[in-house]
């Protein structure tokens, strides 16, 4: 024994006692740790004590109580730093959906923190491989010295009130990023700091966020994952992250410490900007794969319980995540551990809200999607889940797995409708102005039910999955060669357009289009009823080169390069003053779906839709394919709430032109003002000057573009620039 290994306290096992079955987990409670985890099927659990290093297993020791499905035992005199795995018996009989196998060291699916690094071998597998019985097999090899353990911690921290912050719904901007790809280049993070979460919250980084308008930092996953044995063969990395291992442990490579205190300063350091904390979970699936893959936790410690398995044939897993398998949240037990895992993150680790990765399958039963399934219930229901920010990637790989619109009150979901009519309106495809006009005013055809309010549709128009707004300008095609797949993954359909040149060009004419349309992409997105949500680097004109899907690219490919030239500088200044207009026009955030009807009360409608005659749009004019500019007025004088009264908000027009050609677009009357004021315009990025319009006046509208004017009973007299 190593003299690292005798300075570490050694439990006494004949001192064990029943402890606790709740809550599960270790816990420390200043005196020992009690250890509780649940089993419906295991017949024996042993507890196995591991130096700190997680190098060498001290002893074993049976857990000796088994209550409700939870075996459990305290250990006194244990301390904080404490490594630990189990090994679970029971039977090995995949034909009955059992797979369990002591000789596999298995992580607690309640760990807090993980200690050392997944290494691949063949000891990891349940079965054995090359085995002519396949997954039927049995694998008697000790996978301890090659799984991550798990360590007990001390949870004290001093929050003071950096625990949590709050931002009204309809104020809400996400900004989507990754800890590792937002940090690893900037240069005032020190080195050491670079691609973790304290360099997230590096002064330049949080004043750069904090600058953009933004109010919410949502973050690609952070739970503990592993990178894929494949992708590590050919030198690449699970990037994104969407491979969790636990539910409750920090992702390890994002500590530049090793200390879990570390994620909590950098929850505390947004709320300090006033910026909330989102995480992005994966909670449909695990990676451990389906029957052919490695035994490192849930499937050696209940398999039949935490999977959902084929009926009638419990060998195989479902696979609606299109990962190989997926959680069975129908059992009490499971959705028990999904609950708490939230729960923790809000109470113990300052998080303000999640979005759920493929989130329609934690909904999901034997039939179908189901809008009141148990997890919706348990969500809605308690105190501290119901008030945080959850949304929803509302669709899956299964049948029927396609429900944007159908989450029940409370949600916020993706809607990558605004996604795709967003892109295809602004590439110029016909017919898309019907569908623009719901989209742009919070898609109530979609989410207008059961009280929702706008905030319910995530307006984006990219993500992490997907190409960057500069490339969605910049490529007709995906150029995914580095990621080892002859280009064969990520999405064909991209609705893009490269303006003459694939890819980056010195083609000035090329290049002004390009920067107009991401412009005018982003105005979509920032001017649109909804909640908007803005991938970090798109402010910066940041490219992966045509690459649509890197998500095992741990590199400049996907690291933002904050060397920024004049484009991206302008670009960011552009982006700060959309944010600053949704800011200051509440009408452009309504807490009511637009619908155009007329208030005969108030005699007003709340949003009119205009031709460029300055006639209102018709049917005719609404199914003529090839008109593709459309005006819309936002009336301040509408009903704002459910209280019947007047709005004191100001009217704003906006003009969206796709054309390939400049329109000339007559500026509507509206009766409460005498004059239009241009805010923004997306041809005058730098405009500065508020050119005032009389009512009537025929405004040049150029091509491809978008113009944001404000009625006004001021400055009518100013001469007409």
């Amino acid at each position: 024994m190593s003299t690292h290994e005798k300075s570490f306290k050694k439990a006494d096992s004949a001192r064990i006692t029943e402890g606790q079955p709740f809550p599960l987990g270790a816990t420390w409670d200043g005196q020992g740790v009690n250890f509780a985890i649940f089993s419906a099927h295991a017949t024996k659990v042993e507890l196995c004590l591991f130096d700190k290093s997680g190098t060498h297993e001290l002893e074993r020791i049976e857990l000796p109580e088994y209550s409700d499905e939870i075996w459990h035992g305290y250990l006194p005199n244990l301390e904080p730093g404490q490594v630990y795995g189990y090994r679970v018996y029971g039977p090995y009989d995949p034909h009955a959906g059992h797979r369990f196998n002591h000789h596999k060291l298995l992580i607690d699916p309640y760990a807090k923190q993980l200690v050392g690094e997944l290494k691949w071998d063949e000891a990891l597998f349940g079965y054995t491989i090359g085995s002519p019985d396949g997954d039927l097999s049995f694998d008697e090899r000790d996978s301890a010295p090659f799984v991550p353990k798990a360590k007990v911690i001390d949870p004290s921290f001093e929050w003071d009130d950096r625990l949590s912050h709050r931002v009204p719904m309809d104020k809400t901007i996400v900004y989507e990023a990754h800890v590792r790809g937002i940090s690893k280049l900037h240069p005032s993070v020190p080195k050491k700091l670079r691609g973790t979460y304290a360099g997230l919250i590096n002064k330049d980084v949080l004043a750069h966020i904090k600058s953009l308008g933004v109010t919410s930092v949502e973050l690609l996953p952070i739970h503990a994952f592993l990178h894929d044995n494949h992708l590590l063969e050919k030198g690449l990395k699970n990037y994104w992250g969407y491979n969790s291992i636990a539910f409750f442990s920090p992702h390890a490579e994002y500590l530049a410490s090793g200390e879990l205190d570390e994620f909590k300063e950098m929850a505390a350091g947004l709320h300090d900007a006033d910026l909330e904390l989102i995480l992005d979970v994966v909670y449909n699936h695990t990676a451990e794969g389906n029957e052919m893959g490695p035994t490192l936790s849930m499937r050696g410690i209940d398999n039949a319980t935490y999977y959902r398995l084929m009926p009638g044939n419990p060998r195989y897993y479902v696979n609606d995540s299109g990962t190989g398998n997926t959680l069975d949240l129908g059992h009490p037990c499971v959705l028990r551990l999904v609950t708490d895992s939230l729960r923790y993150w809000a109470t113990e680790m300052g998080v303000d809200g999640f979005r759920f990765d493929l989130g329609t399958i934690l909904a999901r039963e034997d039939t179908g999607f189901n809008e009141r399934h148990g997890f919706h219930l348990a969500c809605r229901q308690d105190p501290v889940l119901s008030q945080l920010k959850l949304i929803a990637e509302p669709w899956d790989c299964g049948i029927g797995g396609y429900q944007v619109g159908a989450f029940p009150p409370g949600w916020l979901e993706w809607n990558d409708r605004f996604r795709d009519t967003v892109r295809g309106f602004w590439r110029g495809d016909q017919g898309k102005l019907p569908e623009l006009a719901s989209r742009i005013t919070a898609s109530g055809d979609l989410f207008n039910w059961g009280g929702r309010r706008p905030f319910a549709s995530v307006n984006f128009i990219t993500a992490h999955d997907g190409f960057t707004m500069r490339d969605l300008v910049s490529y007709n095609e995906k150029h995914n060669e580095a990621n080892g797949d002859d280009n064969r993954d990520g999405n064909d359909n991209n609705i893009s357009y490269n303006y003459g040149a694939e890819g980056e060009t010195d083609d000035e004419g090329i290049r002004a289009i390009r920067l107009r349309q991401v412009r005018n992409l982003l105005s979509t997105l920032l001017l649109s009823q909804g909640t908007p949500m803005l991938v970090s680097g798109d402010e910066l004109g940041h490219t992966q080169h045509g690459n649509n899907n890197v998500y095992c690219q741990d590199s400049e490919i996907s690291w933002l390069n904050w060397e920024l030239d004049d484009e991206a500088k302008g670009l960011v200044e552009f982006t700060r003053k959309l944010t600053a207009l949704r800011r200051d026009y509440p009408i452009l955030r309504r807490g009511r779906f637009l619908v155009g009807a007329f208030n005969e009360d108030l005699g007003v409608k709340d949003v009119t839709w205009l031709a460029p005659s300055g006639d209102e749009m018709n049917s005719e004019l609404w199914d003529t394919t090839s008109v593709s500019c459309l005006g819309v007025v936002l009336d301040g004088r509408a009903q704002p709430s459910g209280i019947h009264r007047r709005g004191a908000d100001a009217t704003l027009l906006m003009i969206f032109n796709a054309h390939h050609e400049a329109v000339n677009f007559k500026l509507p009357e509206v009766a409460q003002g005498c004059c239009w004021i241009r805010l923004l315009d997306t041809n005058s990025p730098t405009q500065e000057e508020h050119d005032v319009y009389d009512f009537g006046q025929e405004f040049i509208v150029t091509e491809r573009s978008l113009v944001l004017f404000k009625l006004t009973i001021e400055e009518c007299n100013k001469d007409e620039s």
